[in-house]
This record gives C-alpha cells, structure tokens and sequence, in this order.
C-alpha cells in the first residue's frame, strides 16, 4: 500500500472518529484537537466543514438534494462521500448498497441521479453493478470512486460502461465529474426522447394512407412511405435518390415547378389537385399538398408533399356534371314546346327544327317526357262510325230498385 494511500485511510479514520465524538465541532477543528497540523490537510478540512448546521439545512431543502446511489462495502466510507459533496455545494442523499439483492431493491424502490461504486467488495464489483444497472434499464451517470485501481484498469472499467474514475485520495476531481456526468446525462435522456418522438412520428408516416414524401430543394427524393408505394408502385429502395419526375408526367412538369415556386416564395400550397404518374404509366389524380421542412434556424432545407388518389372523387364529378347537363338539355327542350311551333293546318303534323314534319304525339314524346294514351272523341266516332252514334248519345237505363233498399229506409 503506497505512503499517500496509508495518509488518505489515517486520515479517513480520523474523520470517521471526528464525525462519531464531536458532532457540532468543524472537522477541521476536530482534526487539529487530535494533533493533525499538516497545512494541506487543515485547509482541505476546513473546505469540507462538515458539522450538523450545514446538513439539517441541506434536508430542509429535499428539491435541491442530489439522489445519490452509493455501492460501497464501508458505511464510513459512504458517509464521507456524502459530507464532502454536501461541504462543495452539493446537497445530497444516499442510500448505501453492497450486494446484487441490496442495489436490484434500491434501482426499483426509487429514482436515482447518480451512482458511485467502489471497485471492488467482498460480495460485488463494478463490472456486476454495471450489468444490474443495464438491466434494470437506466442509463444513470455511474462513476468509480475507489483507491485500489491503477490508469490500466480505470481505462477498462470506463470501456465497460464506467462514466468516469475517481481515486479517493484525490477527490478534487470529484464534483466536476458529477457536474459533467449529470449535464452528460440530461442530453442523453434528451437525445434518447427525442429518437422515440422521432420514431413514434416515422411510425405515424409510415402507416399513413396517404403518399408522404420528402425530397430536397434539387427535387430528388429523400423518404417515401408506404403510403406512396401503394399510390405509386415504386418501392422505397426504387423510388429514394431518383428525381421526383419519376411521378410527375410530362404535362404536369411545369405546373409542379410553379407549386415549388410557390412555396419557397412563403404561399401555401394546400389541397391541389393534379395529375401524378404511375410506375406502369397509368395516369392518377391526387390532391396534393405541399409544406416547407425547415432546419432550427427557419432556413428551408426540403420539401414534404402528402398526396391522396382522388380517381373516385373525380368519376362522382364527372357522372354528377353529365347528369346535370342532361337534365338542363331536357329542361331546355321542353321550353320549346312553349315557344312557337309550326304546325299544319291539314293534317296538323308539326315541322321540327330540321325542316322535317312529324305527327304531333311523334313530336311531343321526342321534346318532352310525355306519354300518350290513344282513345276516340265522340265528333269523331259519329264521323267515322255512324252505326254506333245512336247507343252512344242514349241515355242508359237506370236500374231497377229493389223496394226497401231506399236511402233512409225502416225495416
């Protein structure tokens, strides 16, 4: 054991004596009552001034304590950790753990800021706690403080997970690491959230049923979903790094490079409909929007365009505009029946508007919707059958009644 590590563990001792018979004396006043008077050690005491008043008031203020997970064999050893953060401006609680069962219990029991492991212990280690930490699914700053790991060692424990290593004879290292760990930390779980809003929100394109593509402002594609493979036909290993024309035909080009003109001049480009190209060359028309994709200055890096088939929508727009265009030309031909007609004054035919003569029901059924029930008027029937004139102008024979079948009548 070297001669600084023999100091650091007498003076640790030392400490721990201090800490057990003078509470409410400073360490450095506890340390010189027992003879130490080394500058260096007095001043780096006194720096800690480790007494009760200070510790109630970091308790009194439990939002600003540091969580602090401590796997060490040595409850002194934990202790002194703690009182030295606390002496630096860093509140802190602790849980002291030795074992796989005691630190597995304390990971699930509540949330932790930070961890500090010795190196090695009679029933655990680093490598172990590093492994149980994984596992559990934390990614907690992890540090090694310990007074027995050479430079070579240190390096392989940070290659294993380790965030950092302390030697506890040099503790000066101390609060910048955690201070660093922490902020490290942060960007992390920053880093990490942004990755599944990012993946939740690929998920959500994915799935879309609409054709949602990005491309760049040389127009060449960038993503592609699955939304425009079933719109499109081309696969997302076909359709990325190729130029958007590979969907756009070429009586459509001039009119997407004006929508792109459009857009990048700060107008909206919403709700269009067009005409898009099919890997078979069928043509389809979509309703296409497109919005600008800009980086966390505002400057325009890409285009995203969102398209959706409107083939049915347009068939419903043409059968509804046929329909009305036949309802007005019929509309319109029944005027005509009450304008003007040229008719016959022989045999009363009527002269359509080609010069040809037609009988007047030929006429009617042809320019209206009505139909005809042919039947004889009675000028008629004297004219063309005399015989039967006289039974059709006698008048019938009423019928006989049947006495007692009166209106009003009494049985």
């Amino acid at each position: 054991m070297g001669t600084e590590l023999i100091q650091t563990v007498a003076i640790l001792q030392l400490v721990r004596e201090c800490h057990l018979t003078d509470a409410g004396s400073t360490l450095g006043d506890a340390l010189s009552t027992r003879g130490i008077r080394d500058a260096a050690i007095l001043s780096w005491a006194k720096s800690m001034n480790c007494d009760s008043t200070q510790s109630a008031t970091v308790n009194q203020n439990p939002e600003r304590v540091l969580r602090v997970l401590i796997v060490e064999d040595s409850d002194f050893d934990a202790i002194f950790l703690i009182r030295y953060l606390q002496s630096h401006g860093c509140p802190a609680s602790h849980l002291r753990v030795w074992n796989q069962a005691t630190m597995a219990e304390a990971l699930v029991r509540e949330p932790w800021d930070l961890i500090l492991c010795d190196y090695q212990m009679p029933e655990f280690g680093v490598l172990p706690a590093l492994e149980l930490m994984r596992r559990h699914g934390f990614d907690l700053p992890f540090i090694v403080v310990s007074g027995i790991v050479g430079e070579e060692l240190a390096v392989e424990l940070m290659k294993a997970g380790a965030h950092d290593f302390i030697n506890k004879g040099k503790l000066s290292r101390l609060i910048p690491a955690i201070q660093r760990e922490l902020r490290d930390a942060e960007s992390r779980r920053e880093t990490a959230l942004a990755r599944q809003k990012l993946a939740y929100l690929a998920a959500i394109v994915d799935s879309a049923d609409d054709a949602i593509i990005g491309k760049t402002l040389d127009e060449v594609i960038t993503t592609w979903n699955a939304g425009a493979e079933r719109l499109y036909g081309y696969t997302a290993a076909e359709a990325i790094g190729q130029p958007t024309s590979i969907v756009i035909p070429e009586f459509g080009r001039q009119e997407s490079a004006d929508l792109l003109t459009k857009l990048l001049e700060g107008k909206p480009v919403d709700q269009v409909d067009t005409s898009r190209s099919r890997k078979d060359g069928t043509i389809v028309d979509v309703c296409l929007t497109m919005s600008a994709i800009r980086d966390t200055s505002g400057k325009i890096i890409g285009i995203s365009t969102i398209a959706y088939d409107i083939t049915e929508r347009k068939r419903m727009e043409a059968e509804r505009t046929h329909l009305i265009a036949h309802l007005n030309e019929m509309l319109s031909k029944v005027k005509t029946l009450s304008g003007l007609l040229p008719i016959c004054a022989s045999c009363k035919n009527i002269r359509d508007d080609k010069g040809y003569w037609k009988k007047v029901e030929t006429f009617v059924k042809e320019h209206s919707s009505a139909e005809f029930s042919h039947s004889i008027c009675p000028e008629c029937m004297d004219r063309l059958y005399p015989e039967y004139a006289p039974l059709l102008h006698t008048p019938a024979t009423p019928e006989p009644r049947i006495p007692g079948t009166e209106s009003g009548s009494r049985n």
